[in-house]
């Protein structure tokens, strides 16, 4: 007997690379539990499913930065903030904070396939006595048009988002005169693909070539050394809400059009914003 639920849940990270550096993901999680019924006729409560599965991710994988430890150029350490991960390539990066902020795995690479796997051998552990196993299915949203993967850390906010260096994909929306301009959302997502995102406040050192990012946050201290060409800074905290708004301004500014932006953080939630050149 199987049990299923479809868009159960959905996972945020950001995965190290060896070819592409910081990749901002967001996955959708639909599972399937097989087993036996209970006397009650069911093999396992609805209503308990989708929170004992997203406690787990909760506490494991979501809001983390997933780090292939057996890729080439990575070294992992203890320091004063927890741990210290270091890469040569594809560009030399620092990144340091508590250790639950990170997921360490033992690969040489990060796929979709492998955290499945990953995550439903976690839950098959973890299962009920009549539950002989659960399978998790991740997959990418579907995005027709613009799309793009971005990192940051939000010092401010009170969960998970706090760690610097966890990430999304998001789809882009861009309107001007009240059309959709996919040309430009296809360009603003390219350029923005890939890179980090922070707050100019939390720039601890800049130079033409790297830029240091630091915080202090409710979990902890968070340290991280990127190449200044791979960061986009923002006045103001990275939340969905000024990332639209800064796109939105940004947008008009270069096109002199009055522009509105619809910005999405991961799947199903964003915010619009709306700014004249």
């Amino acid at each position: 007997m199987a049990l299923f639920v479809n868009h159960l849940s959905h996972i945020d990270v950001t995965l190290w690379c060896p070819t592409n550096g910081l990749v901002g993901c967001s996955w959708q999680v639909d599972a399937e539990l097989d087993g036996e019924l209970g006397e009650d006729g069911m093999l396992f409560d609805f209503g308990e499913v989708k929170p004992w599965i997203k406690r787990t991710l909760d506490s494991g994988l979501d809001h983390t930065l997933l780090i292939p430890i057996n890729a080439p150029g990575i070294d992992v350490k203890e320091c004063d903030e927890g741990l210290c991960i270091t890469t040569t390539t594809p560009f030399a990066m620092e990144v340091r904070g508590p250790a639950q902020a990170f997921s360490l795995l033992p690969w040489d690479a990060i796929t979709l396939e492998r955290v499945t796997d990953y995550l439903s051998s976690q839950l098959t552990e973890q299962r009920p006595e009549n539950v002989h196993r659960v399978t998790l299915t991740l997959s990418n949203e579907h995005i027709d048009g613009a799309a793009y993967g971005y990192t940051h850390g939000l010092k401010r906010h009170l969960g998970n988002c706090q760690r610097i260096a966890h990430g999304h994909r998001s789809r882009l929306h861009v309107w001007q005169h009240q059309v959709r301009q996919p040309a430009l959302e296809q360009r603003w997502a390219e350029w923005l693909n890939n890179r980090y995102l922070l707050e100019a406040d939390d720039i601890h050192s800049q130079t033409d070539d790297q830029l240091i990012c630091r915080y202090q946050s409710a979990q902890g201290t968070f340290c991280m050394t990127l190449p200044a060409e791979r960061c986009c800074v923002l006045p103001k905290p990275t939340t969905v809400e000024n990332i639209a708004l800064w796109l939105a301004k940004s947008i008009a500014e270069h096109s002199g059009h009055n522009t509105m932006v619809q910005a999405f953080e991961g799947i199903d939630k964003g915010a619009t914003a709306t700014a004249s050149p």
